[in-house]
């Protein structure tokens, strides 16, 4: 993991980001037409400047002597609408960047095709139905077929949610991306290149559309309805003047409008976007938009998917079951034994289980466990084990010396038989397999057992010393490490949480017991979790998904927050709109809380732009009155030097302010989860006084100097 995060770390400094694409982006998307719909506020300020621009191209429009104050003021205005789309094409684009970086990494499936003379590796893009492919142990199947020879175990958990591997022999169907665990095939691929379960997938994910969240429709309605009043009283100001007989200058009335519109927070948007995309990149988390990591702080609802992100996503052991008057520590040896060449999960799980309880045989068997022969599991015998070779010379009963400690029924048996020179062999498999191969003590005893177990959604697997069962190795798809205590964090903040799974309802209740989630939705098939994703926002939740299989694809996309795991699937990360490096589902706690600060941000930065719109209200319409009536040198009370030295440097204020408060949005306004409401209002205490009176400084200065150089020689 911490490789991979290093990786990303450095990948992410060097993301190759075209700083002239950028630019061109920049301006193209000066404009109005993309405005219009893009960014309202932004276009009613281009709007302004393209009416100066007209007005200084039509001869007498525009007042004697002052070209250069409507050019300036034009230029001015298209500048502040660059900062705006730069900001916004900087911060997409760098997101693009680093989600094309990581899709690099990705490699195509190499495909074993047979041919007349044996196999050639190819690229699964260029298999065609009736091509046969042979998979071995470790490899994915390249794209949906029939099994027409062979018999294998295969995971296809990242397709199904089923934790379990299925078992696939002849004219059975395998999917694209499964991942063949033991066992060989021969499969005859069935489906043409973007035909298969995958691509399916992926057309529910492109007819998905993410719905916008209710604080980004709070907020447009919000700068909508004060543009609006703006706009209104702007324009009822400059006709008033026109029929009391006045000339109001159409400069001045555009300039007062800008000065009045949220102009900083609507430039400013796009910077907070940067701020949760750079700021998630340094944890090794992409986000492939701003918008999404804003959406998580309104979030109240997540969807996790068990396999993979609940849980490690492989069975392991959890308990040692004896039967026939043996005791839980033979058990536990014999499951060491036959567990001890076993180099899956599984059996590693068997054997830091056995070690963790102190069932280890002693030295005098374990000396023979190291020589024996290793019985390989296989898709065909389903079982696996060891078989003693005895390659000590001959034994006789003076060589035998009772041992005493834990699984001593087991051990001593073993060393008896050593002594006479028997054979031995203790192995672990499926119910079916062991007990058509040893005979329970009691059957009825094994065959309660077996179905407890089954019932709870647990493996049950036997183990079996010679033709004798001797008990049992439940296995279980195990939670993940802290993901309890990381889930109750996000309760506490007021989610509520949802386990969805397509395995079935004994399991999924377990394992959701386990981690104390509270809402299980099993047997989920890719468009129930989908549907359970538009039943949550129908109630107008904002919801967050967290998945890694192809089958959370449309319901990551549908989504407003989807977190896939980078050791997911390809769907699930083109589907999601951020991808976790270190595949740990409990960081989307991390995603959420930024999510929290960037809207505590956002309402600040609202809060500092609408005080500044009420200063510079109060600098701009003194001068205009000024402009067309001396008697209102009363109302200048920043003695500013006139009309328009006065509107310029409003004008440059309100331009270099987007800028300028963009460390502010990529740092974060400060954030308390503790008491985020708490935090929000001395935030808008700070911001709202302190944008209240920057303005009069600010502009006061400027004036001062545009006097120096416009009127000092």
């Amino acid at each position: 993991m911490g490789d991979e995060r290093a990786r990303w770390a450095t990948m992410g400094n060097h993301v190759r980001l075209s700083w002239g694409h950028v630019l061109v982006e920049s301006i193209r998307r000066l404009s109005p037409g993309y405005l219009i719909s893009a960014n309202p506020i932004m276009f009613t300020v281009e709007l302004g400047a393209l009416l100066l621009v007209a007005l200084l191209a039509v001869p007498g429009a525009v007042p004697p002597r002052m070209e250069f104050f409507y050019a300036s003021i034009a230029a001015i205005l298209v500048v502040t609408v660059w900062f705006s789309t730069f900001s916004e094409s900087f911060s997409e684009l760098q997101a693009k960047a680093r989600v094309d970086s990581l899709r690099a990494l990705e490699k195509e499936i190499i495909a074993h095709r047979v041919t007349d003379v044996g196999t050639e590796d190819v690229r699964s893009s260029v298999l065609r139905p009736g091509d046969r492919v042979k998979l071995s142990p470790g490899d994915f199947v390249p794209r949906d077929g029939f099994v027409v020879e062979g018999a294998a175990f295969v995971d296809e958990s990242m397709l199904t949610g089923e934790s379990e591997p299925a078992f696939k022999s002849k004219d059975d169907h395998v999917l694209g991306g499964t991942k063949v665990i033991s066992g060989s095939l021969i499969v005859e691929i069935s489906a043409e290149a973007g035909k298969g379960f995958v691509d399916r997938m992926m057309d529910m994910v492109s007819s998905a559309r993410r719905p916008r969240t209710q604080s980004e429709i709070s907020l447009s309605i919000l700068l909508g309805v004060l543009s609006m009043i703006f706009i209104i009283i702007v324009g009822s100001l400059y006709f008033t003047l026109y029929f009391m007989g006045y000339r109001p200058d159409v400069a001045m009335s555009v300039s007062l409008l800008v000065a009045l519109m949220p102009t900083t927070i609507g430039g400013l948007l796009p910077a907070i976007g940067i701020a949760g995309v750079s700021r998630l990149a340094k944890d090794g988390i992409v986000a492939k938009s701003g918008r999404a990591i804003e959406a998580s702080g309104d979030t109240d609802v997540v969807i996790l998917d068990k396999t993979g992100t609940v849980t490690e996503g492989n069975r392991s052991a959890v308990e040692f079951v004896p039967f026939n008057g043996y005791t839980e520590a033979d058990v536990g040896v014999a499951s060491f034994m036959a567990s001890m060449n076993d180099s899956t999960k599984e059996g590693r799980s068997i054997v830091e289980l056995a070690e963790s309880k102190g069932y280890v045989p002693p030295s005098p068997l374990m000396d023979e466990v190291l020589v024996s022969r290793r019985i390989e599991f296989s898709a065909e015998t389903r079982y696996s084990g060891i078989e003693f070779i005895w390659s000590r010379k001959p034994y006789g009963p003076r060589d035998f010396q009772r041992f005493s400690g834990p699984g001593e029924r087991v051990v001593n048996r073993l060393l008896e038989m050593r002594v006479r020179g028997e054979g031995a062999r203790v192995i672990k498999g499926s119910v079916d397999v062991i007990l058509g191969m040893a005979r329970p003590g009691n059957p009825g005893d094994v065959e309660r057992a077996v179905r407890e177990v089954s019932s709870r959604g647990e493996t049950p697997l036997l183990v079996a010393v010679n033709d004798e069962v001797i008990g049992m190795v439940v296995l279980k798809d195990r939670v993940k490490p802290g993901i309890r205590e990381r889930l109750r964090e996000l309760s506490d903040m007021g989610l509520k949480i949802v386990m969805i799974t397509g395995d079935n309802p004994l399991t999924a209740r377990a394992i959701a017991e386990d981690a104390g989630i509270r809402s299980v939705i099993a047997r989920a098939r890719p468009e129930d979790k989908l549907k359970a994703v538009e039943e949550e926002q129908s109630l107008g939740h904002i919801v967050g998904v967290v998945g890694d299989g192809t089958n959370d694809a449309p319901a990551l996309a549908k989504a407003d927050v989807g977190l896939a795991m980078n050791s997911g699937t390809a769907a699930a990360k083109d589907a999601a709109n951020m991808i976790d490096l270190e595949s740990d589902p409990s960081r989307i706690i991390k995603v959420i809380q930024l999510g929290k600060q960037l809207l505590t941000t956002r309402g600040s930065i609202t809060t500092f732009s609408i005080a500044n719109d009420v200063a510079k209200y109060f600098t701009i319409l003194p001068m205009m009155l000024l402009a067309v009536d001396p008697r209102a040198a009363a109302l200048n009370v920043l003695h500013l030097y006139n009309p328009e030295t006065a509107v310029l440097a409003t004008m440059i204020f309100n331009a270099i302010i987007i800028p300028a408060l963009i460390p502010l949005a990529l740092r974060g306004a400060g954030f308390s989860a503790a008491s985020p409401r708490r935090m929000l209002v001395r935030n808008v205490l700070i911001y709202g006084l302190g944008g209240a009176a920057l303005p009069f400084v600010a502009i006061k200065a400027i004036d001062y100097l545009l006097y120096l150089l416009l009127f000092v020689r």
